[in-house]
């Protein structure tokens, strides 16, 4: 075929291996390339890397977009400064223009001096702080320490006055805090087990949480909380804010479970259904404000009382459905600030205990915001961001309804010169479906204007406006971005997302492809002009577009995805997203798996356009197979003369690398393909 020709790809050789699947047979030329540890496979991935690397190389602006990037990335940022529960130490993560990791700063109280706590730009290249937990107190810190990406975070604790890191130390892998106990005295914990504790391949699977006494050792922690059948079930551990109360919440996926009982309490009383829907809930002395979307999809609020009547068939309703969708909820101060999304942007507004409204936050502008604080102290914190704002803290004052802007990142971007607009498109079946669409301000569509489409389409997520650098780019350099709210993400409520999931799931892509007519067919871009792009999920929704309309865009890229959807479950944890997608092991399910799954829907002699794949070597959730099999598959298959690439990231884990100039390399190659493609400079 005339790419073979064109591109003298690395050889991959062809081993097939044939499957029988509720009988219908299924054939794999590349099973190989499933084992990551093959010396044979490193070398090919390597081999891959040389080949993607000389061919973007080429492109005269590659550097110039990374070193725009670099410019965008490093930058003075910081975080919301959070004092200790009871206290007045105050932690905060911040990084200035020179660091390549954020630092954990820490002060005695509010008005003393910033004192670096840890500092990961002085650890190894490859190590991340992951999280950290301070005590009650902020006597004691609990962090974890990553590795190129893995998301296996080593727990350590360090008594903060010090900085003495103890010998503590705790079981298992993929070590994450749960809770302090309020005295300091220890803290819970979740794991998963060592390899050679489970069959072979199962370490991905049966969390469960242990409690750990500070200067004990690990083999006196005590596993409390587990399950002995379903590997793929959850627990954690919350305690309430005054110490009163210890939560137990079980999980599996997205739906979960919630127990409660007092802190020295011996029985956990059931407070919610077991596993039949989304649930959150906070304490505020004996009284329970719960957030579900069981039997309301857009979510509510009830109240339930910790004594006597904390039956969930005697939960009172205080805050009922609305017709867009309830994210989230937080006590703050003696109130309850909701946080909705209404048309894919937030909406915070406050109510009182009873559940009557009072008013709603100010926000700079229609985005994105969050909001935190303690149950019992007056400080309220406002994080916001849009497409044209970047993520910026500001100081809430209630009484006079005012957000003081606190920190705000100084960004070499002309903010003012675009605007976004909102526009709603019919997909396939008729379903209305939201887009944005950030553009040079008063400009008029025209279909010679490249357009940069980014979604993701699953698993209740909400894409909201917030500022990229890489949008940045591509409007600086004369584009257009749009970004529409496929069924399956969580923007329109639950009823959305269900819209998206098992054999619905052709829905999503219809949502990607009817976007991406309407950008055509209203003169805002051409198929020549447009880039479609997504990771993940996004990355199956983006080989869902290269199989099923290869015709529609001129260039793709297809970020850590899932591709091959008959035996995704198979590997690392994989096996918990059959709640959402399904799994080729039930035979209903199988059928509309394979309709749909990438890889195999490769069909020889089509004229795929051009791609680039990529892969994370450490990726602890999508297995790097799926970039692997795919683009030799493409290859193999391609009738057109347009490039298919394939970049494993070394060091790298689901979400690139761990620093940012090598973020910035990661996205600059990206960015510079996609450009190239369609015929724009830098």
């Amino acid at each position: 075929m005339e790419s073979k020709v064109k591109y003298n790809y690395p050889e991959t050789k062809i081993m097939e291996v044939t499957d029988v699947v509720h009988g219908v047979e299924l054939k794999d030329k590349y099973r190989w390339l499933e084992n990551s540890s093959d010396p044979e496979v490193t070398a090919w991935d390597k081999a891959q890397n040389d080949f993607t690397d000389s061919f973007i190389s080429k492109i005269p602006f590659r550097n110039k977009i990374k070193d725009r990037l670099i410019n965008f990335m490093k930058i003075d940022e910081m975080s919301i400064p959070q004092k200790v529960l009871k206290g007045e130490r105050v932690l905060q993560y911040k990084k200035s223009a020179d660091d390549e990791k954020w630092i954990l700063y820490t002060q005695k109280n509010e008005s003393s001096e910033l004192e670096e706590l840890l500092n990961p730009n002085k650890w190894a290249q490859d190590e991340t702080l992951h999280y950290y937990v301070a005590s009650r107190d902020g006597k004691y810190l609990v962090y974890g320490v990553s590795k190129g990406g893995n998301e296996d975070p080593v727990l350590e604790v360090m008594e903060i006055e010090s900085r003495k890191v103890l010998s503590d130390s705790v079981c298992g892998w993929m070590q994450y805090i749960s809770d302090w106990m309020p005295d300091g005295s220890g803290f819970y914990y979740s794991c998963k087990p060592l390899k050679g504790e489970v069959p072979e391949g199962e370490e991905f699977y049966w969390p469960a949480v242990y409690y750990h006494k500070l200067g004990t050792d690990k083999s006196e922690d005590k596993k409390l909380y587990f399950d002995e059948k379903v590997k793929e079930n959850w627990y954690s551990i919350q305690v309430t804010e005054d110490g009163k109360y210890l939560l137990l919440h079980k999980g599996q996926f997205y739906k979960n479970s919630i127990y409660f009982k007092e802190l020295q309490g011996t029985d956990f009383k059931t407070l919610t259904g077991d596993f039949d829907a989304e649930y959150q809930a906070e304490f505020f002395g004996d009284k329970i404000f719960i957030r579900t979307n069981k039997d309301s999809p857009n979510g509510k609020i009830y109240l339930a009382d910790a004594i006597n009547d904390y039956d969930q068939n005697r939960w009172k309703i205080l805050i009922p459905e609305k017709e867009y969708y309830l994210e989230d909820f937080k006590i703050i101060n003696g109130q309850l600030y909701v946080t909705y999304l209404k048309n894919a942007c937030s909406l915070i507004q406050i109510y009182d205990m009873n559940g009557n409204y009072i008013k709603d936050v100010c926000l700079p502008d229609v985005g994105s915001a969050g909001i935190w604080g303690r149950q019992k102290n007056s400080d309220i914190w406002l994080w916001f961001s849009s497409f044209t704002q970047p993520s910026s803290i500001y100081k809430y004052d209630y009484m006079t309804e005012r957000a003081t802007q606190f920190f705000m990142p100084r960004l070499d971007f002309k903010f003012l010169d675009f605007e976004t607009e909102q526009v709603w498109y019919d997909s396939k079946d008729g379903t209305k479906v939201s887009m944005f669409i950030i553009k040079k301000k008063g400009s008029k569509p025209d279909k010679n204007t490249p357009c940069f489409m980014y979604a993701y389409g699953g698993f209740n997520i909400s894409i909201t406006p917030t500022f990229s650098s890489a949008y940045a780019i591509w409007l600086e350099a004369g584009g257009i971005i749009a970004v529409p709210n496929l069924r399956g993400g969580g923007e329109y409520g639950e009823e959305w997302h269900k819209a998206g999931m098992f054999e619905k799931k052709q829905n999503v892509f219809d949502d990607y492809i009817a976007a991406a007519e309407w950008m055509i067919a209203n003169c805002y871009t051409c198929r020549d002009k447009l880039v479609m792009t997504g990771g993940s999920n996004g990355g199956l929704l983006i080989g869902a577009m290269i199989t099923q309309r290869p015709d529609l865009m001129k260039a793709l890229y297809c970020g850590v995805p899932l591709l091959d959807m008959i035996r995704y479950h198979k590997s690392m944890l994989a096996n918990i997203w059959k709640e959402e997608y399904g799994s080729s092991e039930v035979e209903e399910q199988f059928k509309y798996i394979l309709k749909y799954s990438p890889y195999q829907n490769v069909r020889p002699g089509t004229k795929y356009p051009a791609i680039i794949v990529t892969a994370g070597i450490n990726d602890a959730r999508v297995d790097p197979y799926h970039a692997r099999k795919f683009v030799a598959a493409l290859r193999d298959a391609n009738a057109s003369d347009d490039p298919i690439l394939l970049q494993v990231q070394q060091s790298s884990g689901h979400g690139g690398g761990t620093q940012l100039s090598i973020l910035a390399g990661q996205s600059a190659d990206k960015m510079a393909f996609l450009m190239d493609q369609v015929g724009m400079e830098f």
